[in-house]
């Protein structure tokens, strides 16, 4: 296809300054997950030191995952290839340029804020408002670039990562404001069982209408030019996004299942958990059918290796929360590292990993040069691989001693000592992660800045 704006290397800013975002970011995420490890199994090891306390650690790992290395990651991607796919240029650079920013100074103060112990206090809407307001204008942003340039686009087909894209911009600046109830500036909540709803709704929502949208939307990318294949079937990735708008927006309340929040609610909540069986099917078998006799190219490609096994951690992570929603399963499985353990599958495993592949993909393509060093991202590849399927096999397994303890009426302290050994092992996992996050941040930056020619 002939491109009437051809696009040049240099209007890859935006796409470029994102890669180096979630590079940075990840070394910081990983290390701080892996201080919150350290701390459960030595808590006096950071004693008297309440900017380091396990409190202001865990949400600050968490929130550094979500916004400072997954979806910077996933933007990376989706900023390269959103004007190739529309045959044009991006709408504003500059803008682009200006998100980078944005997004950087929000993640500054995001950790500055959280380690000062200035939170909202709510799982997964812990920053406090002014942080809040840098986070929706990002998204507010974001937005902006991606519907003008579709707006002024030269391909008549709208292709279905572009409406994967645009959907998680959009509802996310959306969900975000609502569920941190960003028009109460003094406390950013509301009061008893609606604001748990509420923050459930937001809870889930983050995860499935930011992370998994994106994910879908590079995963749709990468994988059919790794192969060098048309996307399977259009209708069935069409199928896959309305069934993913449809369902997911209202499983949020299956993690209040053992609160007094409307039986309605939860009956909709636990089907819809069921029916996600259908946008995650009709995902994975158009990309699984895709790559169908090509896997030696996906191989081949680090970038693709990446993706596809993100896409078989979605396999997995998908399975296990659709079980989870069940009022029996959950009796075991709730309030204890089981959950810990799917969080890792699904954040790590599989927006992580597609983040990454996003990211190896375009680099190159960027820059016009070879990755510094395949063998670094390899390697990377294995110690996150090791790393995901470890916490995911530890968690479950010390989440089973805590959930059926408990479920006997055995008391916490006695339960402690059981499960003190899977967390040396997850500690041990978590340096994998870090240190791979370091190799990560090294192969980033050698590949952007090195001479061409350099690589390895």
């Amino acid at each position: 296809m002939t491109e009437s704006q051809p696009i040049k290397r240099s209007d890859y800013a935006t796409a470029k300054g994102f890669c180096l975002t979630s590079a940075f970011w990840m070394m910081a995420a990983t290390f701080m997950g892996l201080l919150g490890a350290t701390e459960l199994i030595a808590p006096d090891l950071t004693e008297n030191i309440g900017w380091l306390s396990f409190g202001r650690v865990r949400p600050t790992h968490v929130n550094l995952v979500l916004f400072g290395f997954a979806t910077p990651g996933l933007l990376g991607a989706v900023f390269y290839f959103f004007p190739r796919v529309l045959q044009t240029r991006l709408y504003s650079e500059k803008l682009g340029v200006a998100t980078v920013i944005a997004w950087n100074v929000m993640l500054v103060t995001l950790v500055v804020t959280l380690l000062s112990g200035h939170t909202q206090a709510r799982e997964y809407a812990e920053l406090i408002w002014p942080v809040d307001l840098l986070v929706v204008l990002a998204f507010f942003m974001i937005t902006v670039n991606f519907f003008m340039t579709v707006q002024k686009r030269e391909e008549p087909l709208i292709y279905v990562s572009v409406w994967y894209a645009c959907a998680a911009a959009v509802l996310t600046m959306l969900t975000y404001a609502l569920g941190n109830v960003i028009w109460q500036p003094d406390g950013g909540a509301l009061t008893g069982i609606p604001d748990a709803i509420l923050l459930w709704f937001y809870g889930h929502n983050i995860f499935g209408l930011l992370l998994t949208p994106f994910s879908i939307a590079v995963a749709y990318y990468v994988i059919p030019k790794a192969v060098r294949a048309p996307l399977y079937s259009h209708t069935l990735s069409l199928l896959g996004f309305w069934a993913l708008i449809v369902v997911y927006t209202h499983i949020g309340t299956h993690h209040l299942l053992q609160v007094p929040v409307p039986t309605w609610l939860k009956v909709v909540a636990i089907v819809d958990s069921i029916a996600m069986v259908i946008p995650v099917a009709a995902f994975l078998i158009n990309i699984w059918y895709t790559a169908k006799g090509k896997l030696g190219a996906i191989h081949a490609d680090i970038g693709a290796k990446f993706v596809f096994t993100g896409t078989i951690m979605y396999f997995f992570v998908s399975i296990q929360g659709s079980m989870m929603a069940l009022p029996q399963v959950q009796r075991v499985t709730h309030f204890n590292n089981w959950v810990v353990g799917h969080a890792h599958i699904g954040v790590l495993g599989f927006s992580g990993m597609i983040a990454l592949g996003g990211l190896y993909y375009v680099l190159p393509r960027i820059t016009g040069k070879p990755l510094f060093s395949r063998f670094l991202a390899d390697f990377q590849y294995w110690l996150i691989l090791i790393g995901v399927v470890g916490f995911t096999v530890i968690l479950t397994i010390a989440g089973l001693i805590q959930g059926n303890a408990w479920l006997n009426g055995e008391t916490v302290y006695r339960v402690l000592p059981e499960i003190h050994l899977y967390y040396v092992i997850r500690a041990g996992l978590g340096v994998l992660i870090f240190v791979s996050a370091i190799i990560g941040f090294y192969n980033i930056i050698r590949s952007v800045f090195m001479p061409a020619g350099g690589g390895k």
